[in-house]
């Protein structure tokens, strides 16, 4: 019976869509439209991190301004009345000021600013009347920084991290006058700020390793560790709460990012996510402790009992339960996120949602009346908004486009989320929901279900979004080698003419276990890519997330296997029932995972004019040692190179699947990108395939970027990257290049 309940009231759920930018009263007529420009797209507004004040009346969000010319990215902070207005400037913050949180009892805010020269904690007088702000003050002075701040419950004190050298004795408050001056510094601030400073003044730039995951991502990790702080907002008084660990706290693969932490509703305890495994660069098996801060002797307590990974707790507001993301296997980044309820008197784990629910859960937040817990979960090339009770009945609603970050507003009647569209940059949204009973016809008994209305808040980028002509993304299934269902995305150029034949930029995503779908992109912008006369093309192929575990399980230890079939037979099937696709012009491109898939593609097949491999991985025994997250090679690849010494490639997953193996099939001509920071495929893969390629004399050219790492992040280094591969693609596939 339960099971009928969940599925008859996903059946009556009643939405409003959320408006398109053409019905947002600024759009123009479709003939005065143009194709959107790598110009357009760095004038866009990028919607950051936002907050909601306690009575639901103002909401708070961060913007992110690109300058190409000055080649920067400055973020600024505003505040906008909820019900209707224009958003203000936060008055009493700077540009790059973030973090922007109000206390619970609404009279102040917190956010970090670096205006004293450091990165520091600061709170100012909130007035909800007018959403005004005034008085602001330094809360922190600490020697090694300050970030991720929340407040306490009671908005008596603010959690924080910093990092720190784990050996130094404990900061504390205590003598710490004047951090930014030539003030008091007590034994612990003296240690760090002293080991800082011979560290930036000496003239030997060697590091020492004695343990791995020594660099992440795109730096080195060095000897600091982050730990979290608890400092009083009245007395300045602080505390390390983990002091002397060897470990950061949060651990850095947190989903995220934040303190990775929360406080119970009585703030009197917090709980915390760390990895305790001796090599974290094996391990993804961080933990949910929770810690009595009434007692400044109190020791951690472990909560999670699963060996996969557990991040993001939240109490309810009751005080009852623990919730947090689950992941129940060892060793694997890319297991399913299910999420867990402590019951904190009964001291007993449950999972929530029901296995009909086989995604993600992305991120969550509790209704005010604890009854309730919101969540996102990637589905089909959505992410859509659902909402279970503490039985796990669920119901899904606000399913179009990518929603996150949840506030619950108005007592629980509503919430304001974040949702982009592959039309549209991330905008708020205000999604009403009011629960009704309906008769189930044929049977004795009443479904809650309900009706969802939407409404767009802010409007950052109506009026440039009106002026372009952005294609609709449409979607198509396939039926797999292995008769799986797969599915597909095509955009279509602008000004499309039924009557010619397009040349195909085929796009692979990266992971594996990633999606392409309905949400926007500044890396890999889908309408960017349609924009100068091609149809886009993208397979969501074996690995990728949103259409259940076994699928997303469908690459582990088969990277050139099956998703490469459900790429070519997508592609195939792509080509067949859209007449205006020109499958003689194509060209494939990847990153990360589908530079990978690029690589392998080089060798496989010569149906493409064109390859565009970005941080691909070419050698996998070669990648295994020069990269930093050892766990997710061991498990891609069941195991370690060694482990298949003296066996045959067709049973060693790390020379079946090298692309490496299958160069003298190389013909296609092929653009190579890769970022010297990039630790997580090292640039020396790129460089091998270059090398490779040009000692093939196979037509190519390698995009170098000394200061990126895995993405492309600086203003004109991504001018750069955008037009040296679309004019890569066009040397290859527009008639000139036949």
């Amino acid at each position: 019976m339960r099971r009928l309940m969940i599925v008859l009231s996903l059946a009556f759920i009643s939405v409003l869509a959320l408006p398109s930018p053409a019905q947002t009263g600024f759009s123009a007529p479709a003939s005065d439209k143009r194709p959107m420009t790598f110009e357009d797209m760095m004038q866009m507004k990028r919607l950051g991190e936002t907050a909601v004040s306690p009575d639901s009346r103002w909401l708070a969000y961060s913007v992110t301004t690109v300058d190409l010319e000055q080649n920067t990215k400055t973020a600024e902070l505003f505040i906008q009345f909820i019900a209707g207005g224009e958003p203000k400037s936060l008055s009493v913050a700077g540009p790059g000021d973030h973090g922007l949180q109000f206390s619970p009892d609404g009279k102040h805010v917190l956010f970090i600013s670096s205006r004293s020269g450091s990165e520091q904690v600061w709170v100012a007088e909130f007035n909800s009347s007018d959403g005004s702000t005034s008085n602001p003050k330094e809360l922190t002075a600490i020697p090694t920084e300050a970030g991720n701040a929340i407040w306490s419950p009671d908005s008596s004190s603010v959690v924080f991290t910093s990092s720190v050298y784990p050996d130094c004795p404990a900061i504390t408050t205590t003598g710490d006058i004047g951090a930014h001056t030539d003030g008091f510094l007590s034994a612990g601030s003296k240690c760090n700020a002293s080991r800082d400073a011979a560290k930036a003044s000496s003239k030997v730039k060697a590091q020492i390793f004695t343990h791995l995951l020594y660099r992440h991502w795109d730096h080195y990790t060095g000897d600091k560790r982050s730990h979290l702080f608890l400092v009083s907002v009245d007395s300045g008084a602080m505390r390390d709460l983990t002091p002397n660990d060897p470990h950061d706290v949060p651990p850095f693969s947190l989903d995220g990012g934040g303190c990775g932490c929360a406080f119970s509703p009585d703030s009197k305890e917090l709980a915390f996510t760390e990895n305790l495994d001796e090599e974290p660069a094996t391990s993804v098996n961080a933990d949910i402790f929770t810690l009595d801060l009434t007692n400044p002797a109190a020791k951690r307590e472990k909560m999670s009992t699963s060996p996969g990974g557990d991040f993001n707790p939240a109490y309810s507001p009751d005080g009852s339960y623990l919730a947090w993301r689950s992941q129940a296997r060892a060793g694997y980044e890319s297991d399913r996120f299910r999420l867990v309820l402590y019951e904190r008197k009964t001291k007993k784990i449950r999972d929530l949602l029901p296995s009909t629910l086989d995604n993600w859960v992305e991120e969550f937040a509790w209704t005010p009346d604890s009854k309730n817990l919101l969540f996102t979960e990637g589905k089909k090339g959505e992410t859509p908004i659902f909402i279970s009770n503490l039985n796990g009945v669920f119901h899904e609603f606000a399913y179009k486009g990518d929603f996150s970050d949840l506030h619950p507003v108005d007592g629980g009647k509503a919430l304001l989320a974040s949702v982009a569209l592959v039309q549209q940059p991330a905008e708020i949204t205000r999604i009403e929901y009011t629960w009704y009973s309906k008769p189930v016809p044929g049977y004795d008994i009443v479904s809650n279900d309900l009706s969802v209305k939407q409404f767009p808040i802010t409007h950052l980028n109506d009026t440039l979004l009106a002026q372009l002509d952005l294609p609709a993304m449409e979607s198509f299934w396939f039926t797999a080698t292995d008769h799986t269902d797969v599915k597909g995305f095509l955009i279509k150029p602008p000004g499309f003419d039924p009557a010619k034949r397009y040349p195909v930029k085929f796009l692979i995503h990266g992971g594996p276990q990633g999606a392409w779908g309905d949400s926007w992109s500044y890396r890999w912008n889908a309408e960017l890519f349609a924009a100068n006369g091609y149809v886009v093309v993208m397979i969501d192929p074996r690995g990728s997330t949103g259409f259940g575990q076994a699928f997303v399980d469908g690459v582990n230890g088969d990277w050139g296997g099956k998703p490469y079939t459900d790429l070519m037979t997508g592609l195939d099937y792509a080509e067949q029932h859209y007449p205006f696709i020109d499958k003689t012009r194509e060209c494939a491109l990847g990153a990360s995972y589908g530079g990978y898939m690029a690589n392998w593609i080089l060798g496989h097949t010569n149906r493409f004019k064109c390859i565009v491999s970005h941080d691909g991985m070419f050698n996998p025994e070669s990648a295994y040692g020069s990269t930093e997250e050892l766990w997710f090679n061991e498990w891609e690849f069941k195991g370690k190179p060694w482990d298949y010494y003296g066996k045959p490639d067709a049973e060693n997953p790390f020379r079946k699947w090298s692309p490496a193996l299958s160069a003298k099939n190389f013909k296609t001509p092929t653009l190579v990108i890769h970022g010297q920071l990039d630790y997580r495929l090292d640039v020396s893969e790129g460089l091998q395939l270059f090398t490779t390629l040009q000692r093939l004399k196979v037509p190519s050219k390698m995009l170098y970027f000394p200061d990126e790492g895995h993405w492309v992040l600086k203003p004109q280094n991504s001018q750069l990257w955008y037009k040296t591969v679309n004019d890569w693609v066009d040397q290859w596939t527009k008639e000139s290049g036949q």
